[in-house]
């Protein structure tokens, strides 16, 4: 039996041990999927465990997706590209790190939304890990314009010139987590993806919405990556000004399905997934 898990803080809300379960159990795989929470200082320690013969490997999520590369032996390409982990993958004791955010990204809003995210103007709410790996989708899929908006501008910043040496014909830039600056931005914008944590189950911002009632139009498809609770504050709002919305689970699925393939080298059992993932959430 050899064992996988997610590591993170907090991890309360995760639906990974259901999905991944799941998909286990379809194939009667010996394995066992696992809850590992780890606050940051505990992530070097955790990492080194992972090097051992019972452990085929694991998912990272907040705050630790950007600060575990330098503690693995290798990077797959899109990862390296991204500066982001989510998927880790231990091979006879060396760990090569992976991004399935920007696959399950992708996936969800083409096959889920049916989204043409070439020529578009998106509006990114963070510029955390999961934020790298949207900008990186839009950047390579063609979108006219992204705006990364962040309550630290440095970091917004800091994404910006990061996406910028792309080479993409999108057009890039930070804005600082002021509503009255945002607001041109929305009300133009075709999509509006929240990249934070907010209105996140089982966290201090639980119920909350990271925008404002009346900021949110009709014309842009709302993408809130928070999958649990399964309806945000959020989707609500958007749903109420007659917005077009996608909730977070869509991504869960799919780049947990990634993850699934990468670990075991078999095609994921999606309908299975997504329905243990909906059943979680009670919806």
């Amino acid at each position: 039996m050899q064992l996988l898990g997610i590591v993170g803080y907090p991890l309360q809300h995760t639906l990974s041990p259901v999905i991944q379960q799941a998909a286990i159990d379809f194939y009667g795989l010996p394995l066992r999927y696992e809850v590992w929470e780890t606050p940051p200082e505990g992530l070097a320690a955790a990492v080194e465990r992972l090097r051992g013969p019972e452990y085929l490997g694991m998912n990272v999520t907040v705050p630790h997706k950007e600060a575990i590369i330098p503690l693995l032996d290798r990077l797959e390409r899109r990862a390296r590209r991204i500066g982001a982990v989510n998927t880790v993958l231990n091979q006879r004791g060396r760990l090569t790190g992976y991004n399935t955010d920007a696959e399950g990204f992708q996936r969800a809003l083409e096959d889920e939304a049916g989204f043409t995210i070439a020529g578009c103007r998106a509006v990114v709410l963070g510029a955390g890990g999961v934020a790298r790996a949207v900008g990186v989708v839009l950047a390579e899929a063609g979108a006219a314009e992204a705006t990364i908006v962040n309550r630290h501008p440095e970091r917004a910043q800091a994404l910006v010139r990061a996406l910028r040496r792309r080479r993409s014909n999108t057009q890039f830039q930070a804005l600082p987590w002021d509503e009255a600056q945002m607001q041109p931005l929305l009300a133009r914008c075709d999509l509006l993806v929240n990249c934070t944590s907010i209105g996140m189950k089982h966290t201090a911002t639980e119920g909350k919405s990271p925008l404002s009632a009346g900021l949110v139009l009709a014309q842009a498809l709302v993408f809130d990556l928070v999958y649990n609770p399964g309806q945000t504050a959020l989707l609500r709002l958007a749903k109420e000004a007659g917005a077009r919305t996608l909730g977070g689970i869509s991504m869960l699925v799919y780049q947990g399905v990634a993850a699934f393939e990468i670990w075991t080298q078999r095609q994921a059992p999606v309908g299975l997934m997504r329905e243990r993932a909906c059943e979680a959430l009670g919806i």
